[in-house]
């Protein structure tokens, strides 16, 4: 099995990245876009039904800054993680305000639970705060991705 995360699904500087009003779906379009680079997604537009798909049930910003789009799809070929970094923020609709630390979870969808597993794994870790401060103080994608795949 591969990393969950790799240095080049790391986006350290999501909103120059963008170069435009960063949303949720931009944002998660532009992670996305990694992992089809990646390999790991078949399908852009497809994934980003499911995402969004996911996102109308329920939103999935979570307190302290971050947002965990998600979603189980038929064009996942394998799990992974996608990471972004955003100064501005992105509204992923916690009750605290913007994300900074963006994680777009793909998981196949005859995966099972798994993407479930990856979820709770990563929120036990995001409740601590030097974890939070590791990841939004990173200078290198190999480093964020190397912290992730220990920690998650």
């Amino acid at each position: 099995m591969t990393d969950l995360i790799t240095p080049d699904l790391v986006d350290l500087d999501l909103d120059s990245a963008l170069l435009a009003v960063v949303d949720r779906h931009a944002a998660t379009r532009a992670l996305a876009e990694r992992l089809v680079s990646a390999g790991r997604v078949t399908d852009l537009d497809g994934f980003l039904a499911d995402v969004r798909a996911r996102e109308a049930q329920m939103p999935t910003g979570i307190e302290g800054g971050i947002g965990i789009p998600h979603a189980r799809s038929a064009h996942v070929t394998e799990p992974a993680l996608a990471f972004g970094r955003s100064s501005a923020g992105v509204d992923f609709g916690a009750d605290d305000g913007p994300a900074h630390l963006i994680f777009l979870i793909a998981a196949p969808s005859g995966g099972g639970s798994e993407h479930m597993t990856i979820l709770a794994a990563l929120a036990r870790r995001l409740v601590h705060a030097e974890f939070r401060s590791a990841l939004a103080d990173a200078v290198d994608p190999a480093d964020v991705a190397d912290l992730v795949n220990k920690e998650v």
